[in-house]
């Protein structure tokens, strides 16, 4: 691990630490939409069949030893040595845990979101949570023709007609999907799901981009907003837009609300 990847490591660590310090649960909620929020949709204690299924195809690319090639477009890898990597690797180092990928699914249950856009769509596990027995209609992004193609196989396998890959460079796809939304305008996204790029000018870019196609019920979720210094100065920036009434800040995720009867506040949460 080189001085960067140290330095990253530590802030993480450090950054942990304050997140548990600073943290509470839904006893320390006063907000109703938030306290509703956690306790009839994140912290429900429940299984479903689209649960089941997101478990069995966690499992399955976590199981698969075929190797591919990668092309990096983000912040790069911690972990990696080389661009030839093993499915089951880049599941385990740059998919999201099975808990997380659960709660993603309760949340597209929960808020019921028809429309929703990924950044960074890796080998599908987001993906495939979002979409899993849910309304919506997903376009998810990836740079990587290779983990694109992984992702479609499993898509394919698990019946997941809802969701649309698209491959290239962000801006260039961002620009293209916009244009077309910009055509009609009651065009809206319910879901913005930020995982494909862990660094500030990206993050914020991608963020601006986007606002103004965000409607009062939309849900923006960044991904590893703790990922380092930078990282944690966009997630501040993004609490401090005036469009922005309500943020949680999970320490993996943060995730933010436009919805114009709340009161502007912050929250720091377990998830």
């Amino acid at each position: 691990m080189n001085f960067e990847n140290k330095f990253k490591l530590l802030h993480q660590i450090f950054a942990y630490i304050k997140f548990l310090f600073r943290s509470s649960n839904q006893h320390g909620v006063h907000s109703p939409f938030v306290y509703d929020l956690l306790t009839k949709c994140l912290y429900l204690k429940n299984d479903t069949p689209a649960f089941q299924k997101i478990r069995v195809y966690w499992n399955a690319v976590h199981r698969d030893k075929k190797s591919i090639k990668v092309t990096d477009f983000g912040a790069g890898s911690k972990v990696f040595k080389s661009n030839n990597r093993k499915i089951s690797a880049i599941a385990k180092n740059a998919g999201i845990p099975l808990k997380r990928a659960i709660l993603l699914n309760k949340l597209g249950s929960y808020f019921q979101f028809k429309s929703g856009l990924e950044l960074g769509t890796s080998v599908g596990i987001s993906s495939a949570a979002i979409a899993m027995d849910n309304p919506i209609s997903l376009t998810s992004l990836e740079g990587c023709s290779e983990t694109a193609n992984v992702a479609q196989m499993y898509f394919d396998e698990f019946n997941l007609k809802n969701i649309s890959v698209q491959i290239g460079e962000f801006d260039v796809l961002l620009d293209s999907i916009l244009e077309k939304e910009n055509t009609n305008k009651d065009s809206r996204f319910d879901l913005v799901y930020f995982d494909g790029n862990h660094q500030k000018e990206p993050t914020l870019k991608y963020f601006k981009k986007l606002l103004p196609f965000a409607q009062n019920n939309s849900v923006f979720i960044f991904d590893d907003i703790h990922w380092s210094a930078e990282m944690e100065e966009a997630w501040e920036e993004i609490k401090a837009d005036p469009s922005v009434r309500v943020t949680i800040d999970s320490f993996y995720w943060g995730l933010v609300f436009f919805r114009k009867e709340q009161e502007k506040e912050h929250f720091t949460i377990r998830l």
